[in-house]
């Protein structure tokens, strides 16, 4: 194997090198948080602008302890209905500061369907909201 396909990462679909991977994942329009299966932040992305802001002092920390103690009996909730295979998605919505959040949760699996973890996307969709009509590929102007 040569050297510079040890440095890459190789996918079903493809193979990407670490920082094609971070890129791809910073450049999304949505924040992205992974929970494993033991409830503990293993990863987040650097989106530009962040809807919830995080510092790598996450990593590691168990996500019950990354939510209002209020809300921590409906996350419990949520990560047994994915670890039991009873629910797959759980989603929320909230206004903050004059937008609209869009707060989805997702169980992540293996392909033979054993749970992996969680990730959570985050997403301002206040603009989105407001699209009518269509804008086609060909009506894109530099």
């Amino acid at each position: 194997m040569t050297e510079s396909k040890k440095r890459m990462l190789q996918l079903e679909t493809g193979a990407l090198s670490k920082e094609e991977v971070e890129a791809v994942l910073d450049s999304l329009p949505v924040d992205i948080s992974f929970v494993g299966k033991e409830d503990r932040v293993k990863y987040f992305n650097k989106a530009g602008k962040r809807i919830f802001v995080r510092t790598k002092a996450v990593i590691g920390r168990k996500v019950q302890l990354c939510h209002p103690q209020k809300s921590v009996h409906v996350v419990n909730k949520i990560l047994e209905s994915f670890k039991t295979g009873k629910k797959d998605v759980a989603e929320f919505w909230i206004q903050m500061n004059n937008r609209l959040i869009h707060i989805r949760y997702f169980a992540v699996r293996d392909k033979n369907g054993k749970y992996l973890g969680t990730m959570e996307v985050t997403q301002d969709i206040t603009d989105i909201k407001k699209i009518e009509g269509q804008k086609r590929l060909l009506d894109w102007r530099i």
